[in-house]
């Protein structure tokens, strides 16, 4: 290893700055993503998050939330920049979801919110944005 590869190495093991910087929004994956709070009152909401999943078993799980707040960590070399979403996250069980199969919509019960959940964060580069709409879920 270089002596360049072994700098990296050794500031990977420091682990993460002790000072975050948090933002109101952030442009990833082709999306610009908005905080609930950045976009309330404009005329569109980009705060959708939607994180495609898989348990062990063979069922996809899929996880659907609102953007909070966008955290950029950084570790003690200026290369290692990651940025993180906390979110507030749907339940998506069978009371909390719903799929038509037919045209692929996902309906989320709005009122079913995930409370008291220890993983509230997602790289945000595992997201992909999805826009709600306000309907009665049946």
């Amino acid at each position: 290893m270089g002596r360049s590869g072994a700098k990296s190495l050794s500031s990977l093991s420091l682990g993460p700055e002790r000072k975050v910087k948090c933002y109101n929004g952030h442009f990833i994956n082709g999306y610009v993503f908005h905080t609930k709070e950045y976009g309330h009152g404009r005329k569109t909401y980009n705060n959708g998050v939607c994180v495609k999943g898989s348990i062990s078993s063979e069922l996809e799980v899929d996880y659907y939330g609102r953007l909070k707040e966008v955290v950029k960590l950084q570790n003690h070399s200026e290369q290692n920049i990651m940025f993180l979403f906390k979110c507030y996250w749907y339940d998506t069980n069978d009371r909390g979801i719903r799929v038509d199969l037919h045209y692929g919509l996902v309906e989320i019960n709005s009122k079913a919110r995930l409370r008291n959940v220890n993983d509230v964060f997602v790289f945000a580069k595992q997201c992909q944005q999805v826009y709600y709409t306000y309907t009665l879920f049946l």
